[in-house]
């Protein structure tokens, strides 16, 4: 026998021509779904530069009838809200389902509507749901279950941000980095060929130019490279303010006693006056972050249009409507990035030349604080600015940024919308709730692992970890450590046999 034919393994083509097939059809799905908004924004913002009375009747009465419309969506199909990745990822973990087609229309209709009118939501969120939805479809149409149907999943993610952000290796990355969590070969491979496929088609729409076609003439130099550490810690600062403060507009919401489906009202009439006074700031931001190229807005401008930004982001986001946060954080980014810069060069420590560095540098720092992936932040930001040179400082920016964040106890923001969805779920599996405390002895197969990372027995929650003196609220980014005690919340009939699950999987002993 041939020693070629004996090893001959057709499993990694396989995958490559399906994922180039999800990526194909994702890249075709996602332009539309872009081509779509721009048009629709472009319409709302030609009519708001209109100006009066008639327009402002117009939109409020059309803004209301969207939100109801979209409202109604939701209520067949509440795993359309938001962004879609946190969705995307309890699916990949196995803690969420839903019907692809349900989600693949339902989403695309009612993302239109909600970008299309201009709120200060971006499209990347809803074009990986967008393209995980097609990857399930295709799964499906293939008959694959398990592990296989899983990469199917995550490969539609991968170029559903790809063809959101003419970003293949980005979105590669951040399927890795940030949704699947598997660097195998299987998961990789096959989500660069969708990748690929879909970055394709979107250049064939939109062309070659970078989405966030930004330059600067000089690299920044090693002596100011003090300004990144400066930078970074107030964009950790900014991001784990960013994080905590959309962690709490359901509450906030809740509190207007509108139905949850319903409260994307409260943005489609809040937008109208940004829109009257200045149509060029509606959308997720692309536009404000392109516009920086040209000119610069004043430092006095620029806190305004950041308080602006931050505080109508987090309007349109908490209302549950479909919509990402990925393209307005990059546009706050900048924002900051300008603000601080401009004001280093008011007096005398920055030279002029090396404002927009900082601007590009910024968007990467604040999404690596925020979304704690700076693998993806930095591959992102160089894709869509499409500028190879100086990644050292912009690795180093994002380093800070995330660490800040990671220091004052900020978790992955996509992570954390996921709990928030599954805890409810975890806890009605729960019937006479009790409490178990699991120790974590030395040398436990538990010491330095990722809560993330280990494998919880069903309808258990990790309520806190007693350290020491301390208790930390965990998150999937924490590392539990030896003589930390675990605090479970399981069923009172569950108790002994998670106990026993849990000592099993690594800990020495547990008692309660």
């Amino acid at each position: 026998m041939n020693p070629a034919k004996r090893y001959l393994d057709p499993t990694r083509l396989r995958f490559v021509l399906q994922g180039l097939l999800v990526g194909v059809a994702t890249g075709g799905v996602v332009s539309l779904f872009r081509l779509s908004i721009e048009k629709g924004l472009a319409l709302v913002q030609g009519l708001y530069r209109h100006g009066g009375l008639g327009v402002v009747a117009l939109m409020l009465v059309v803004g209301v009838a969207l939100a109801v419309v979209i409202g109604l969506l939701l209520k067949s199909e509440p795993n359309i809200s938001g962004s879609g990745i946190p969705q995307v990822e309890g699916q990949l973990q196995g803690e969420l389902e839903f019907s692809w087609w349900s989600v693949l229309w339902k989403k695309f209709v009612a993302g239109v509507l909600g970008l299309g009118a201009g709120l200060f939501l971006g499209r990347e969120g809803p074009s990986i749901q967008l393209g995980a939805a097609v990857g399930q479809g295709v799964a499906a149409g293939f008959h694959r279950k398990g592990s296989d149907r899983r990469i199917m999943i995550a490969a539609g993610a991968a170029g559903g941000l790809a063809a959101a952000f003419n970003a293949p290796i980005a979105g590669t990355m951040f399927v890795l980095e940030e949704v699947y969590h598997n660097f195998s070969p299987l998961v990789w491979i096959t989500s660069l060929a969708s990748a690929i496929g879909a970055n394709f088609i979107s250049l064939n729409v939109f062309g070659e130019v970078p989405v966030l076609h930004l330059v600067y003439t000089k690299s920044l130099p090693v002596e100011l490279y003090w300004h990144l550490l400066l930078l970074g810690a107030v964009l950790g600062l900014m991001g784990y303010l960013y994080q905590r403060v959309l962690l709490a507009m359901p509450a906030i919401y809740a509190k207007t006693r509108i139905p949850r489906a319903f409260q994307g009202i409260v943005p489609f009439v809040l937008v109208i006056p940004i829109g009257l006074y200045a149509p060029s700031l509606l959308g997720g931001g692309n536009g404000l972050i392109i516009a920086m190229g040209d000119q610069i807005p004043a430092l006095a401008a620029l806190c305004g249009m950041l308080a602006l930004r931050f505080v109508f982001s987090m309007v349109s986001y908490g209302s549950g409507l479909p919509g990402g946060i990925f393209l307005p954080i990059l546009s706050l980014g900048a924002v900051i990035g300008a603000v601080y810069a401009l004001a280093m060069a008011q007096i005398g420590w920055l030279p002029r030349v090396y404002v927009m560095n900082l601007i590009i540098f910024s968007m990467a720092g604040y999404f690596a604080g925020i979304g704690k992936a700076p693998f993806t932040a930095i591959l992102l930001i160089t894709e869509m600015v499409g500028n190879l040179t100086n990644l050292m400082a912009m690795a180093v920016l994002s380093l800070v940024a995330y660490v800040v964040v990671d220091v004052l106890g900020g978790a992955p923001i996509y992570e954390s919308l996921l709990a928030r969805m599954t805890k409810p779920e975890a806890l009605a599996g729960i019937h006479h709730m009790d409490r178990l405390e699991v120790p974590v002895f030395a040398g436990s197969a538990l010491e330095g692992v990722l809560v993330r990372d280990f494998a919880w027995p069903k309808h258990t929650l990790l309520m806190s970890i007693r350290r020491g003196s301390d208790t930390v609220l965990p998150h999937g980014d924490t590392v539990i450590r030896a003589g930390d005690t675990l605090v479970v919340l399981t069923d009172s009939s569950r108790r002994a046999e998670v106990g026993a699950q849990i000592a099993a999987k690594g800990a020495q002993g547990a008692t309660g």
